[in-house]
C-alpha cells in the first residue's frame, strides 16, 4: 500500500526547508517517547520539524493501518458513512484513509498538539475537496466534547490516555459516532489490551462488532495471546533513512475494533496469522464463532484451498458452515 501521490508530495515539499541530519533526530528522539511515555498524557511531539519527522516515517504506516482497517469493517455493512470525526487526528493520516475509501460530505479533526494540527492543515490544503475544506478543533480528547458524525475514527489514541480516564473516553467516543466507531492501535500487548477494554465496555453499553471478530462472545485471545494484523507499506528513500532499514517496504503490526449501531450478520472465519502455505495444502490459525482453530486445507478442498493460499492475516474467509 503506497500513501495518495498528493500527501506524499505534499510531505516531501515540507521536508525540503528541513535538513535531513535534524529530521533524522526528531524522528529518533520521537520514536523514543512514544516507547517511554505512551499513557502518561505528557506531548509527544511540540515542535514543527518533529511533526514533520512524524509525518515522513510514522504516518505511512498509519495511513496503511487505518485503510486496512477500514476497508475489512466496511465490507461488514451495506451503508456508508457521508460524515467523520478524526479524534486525536494528529497529522490527518485517518482522514486521508477515509477519504480514500468514501466519499464523505465533511471531516472534523481533534487534535491538542499545535505542531501536529498546523501541519495536518497544511497538509490537507493538497487533498480533495473535503480535506481542503475539513475544520480542525485544537482540543484535548480527556476534557473536549466530541461533535456526532456518521463515523468516528480514533487511531493511535486510547494507548496514550491514562487507564482511570479511558473508560469515559471510549463511551464519549460512541456516544458520538451515529453508525460506526473504528479504534485503531499498536499490534502489541499493551495496544491489544486497550482494545479489550473498550470491547468489553462497548458491548455492555449495546454496540455491536462489526469487524475484526466474527463473534461477541468474549476475545479467545484474551489471557494468552494478542490479536493483531500487518500490512505492508511502500518506503520512499526518505522514509527508509528516517527508519534505518534497506528494505523498500514495512510491515506495520496493528490492532483494530470496529463496532456498529445495528447489529452485523456476522458469518465466516478471520485469518490470524499469515497462512503456510506447503505443496499441496495450507495451515491456517483463524477464529471462528466457537474460538480459535487451526485448519489444514488440501487441493481436494477446491475453492475453499484455493481462497487459503491467497489469504493474509487479517482475510475474512467462508462462513462458519463451510469450516
Amino acid at each position: 500500500m503506497e500513501l495518495p501521490q498528493s500527501l506524499r508530495s505534499a510531505i516531501e515539499n515540507l521536508l525540503e526547508s528541513v535538513s535531513h541530519s535534524e529530521l533524522l533526530t526528531d524522528a529518533q528522539n520521537i520514536s523514543m517517547r512514544y516507547r517511554s511515555q505512551r499513557g502518561k498524557e505528557e506531548p509527544l511531539i511540540t515542535e514543527e520539524t518533529e511533526a514533520l519527522a512524524y509525518a515522513a516515517s510514522r504516518m505511512p504506516a498509519t495511513y496503511g493501518a487505518i485503510h486496512t482497517a477500514l476497508e475489512n469493517s466496511l465490507a461488514q455493512v451495506t451503508y456508508r458513512p457521508k460524515t467523520l470525526v478524526d479524534v486525536g487526528a494528529g497529522t490527518g493520516a485517518a482522514s486521508w484513509a477515509a477519504d480514500s475509501i468514501l466519499n464523505l460530505d465533511n471531516i472534523t479533526c481533534i487534535e491538542k498538539e499545535n505542531a501536529m494540527l498546523d501541519i495536518g492543515k497544511e497538509l490537507m490544503k493538497h487533498g480533495s475537496d473535503t480535506l481542503r475544506s475539513a475544520k480542525w478543533i485544537k482540543n484535548d480528547l480527556v476534557t473536549t466534547d466530541i461533535p456526532d458524525a456518521d463515523l468516528v475514527i480514533a487511531a493511535y489514541v486510547l494507548n496514550e490516555i491514562a487507564g482511570n480516564k479511558r473508560k469515559d473516553v471510549i463511551k464519549k467516543l460512541w456516544s458520538a459516532a451515529d453508525m460506526m466507531l473504528l479504534i485503531v492501535e499498536p499490534g502489541t500487548p499493551a495496544g491489544y489490551l486497550s482494545l479489550m477494554e473498550a470491547r468489553r465496555l462497548l458491548l455492555e453499553i449495546g454496540a455491536h462488532v462489526a469487524s475484526p471478530c466474527t463473534h461477541e462472545n468474549a476475545c479467545p485471545k484474551e489471557g494468552n495471546d494478542w490479536c493483531h494484523f500487518t500490512c505492508r507499506i511502500s518506503r520512499s528513500r526518505l522514509h527508509r533513512q528516517l527508519k534505518g532499514g534497506e528494505a523498500p517496504f514495512e510491515d506495520e503490526k496493528f490492532s483494530y475494533l470496529c463496532v456498529v449501531r445495528e447489529k452485523c450478520n456476522l458469518q465466516g472465519i478471520r485469518v490470524l496469522r499469515h497462512p503456510l502455505v506447503y505443496s499441496g495444502y495450507v495451515q491456517l490459525e483463524v477464529c471462528a464463532s466457537d474460538g480459535i482453530k487451526n485448519m489444514k486445507l488440501s487441493k481436494k478442498d477446491g475453492e475453499k484451498y484455493k481462497r487459503a493460499r491467497k489469504a493474509s492475516a487479517g482475510t475474512l474467509l467462508f462462513s462458519d458452515d463451510m469450516v
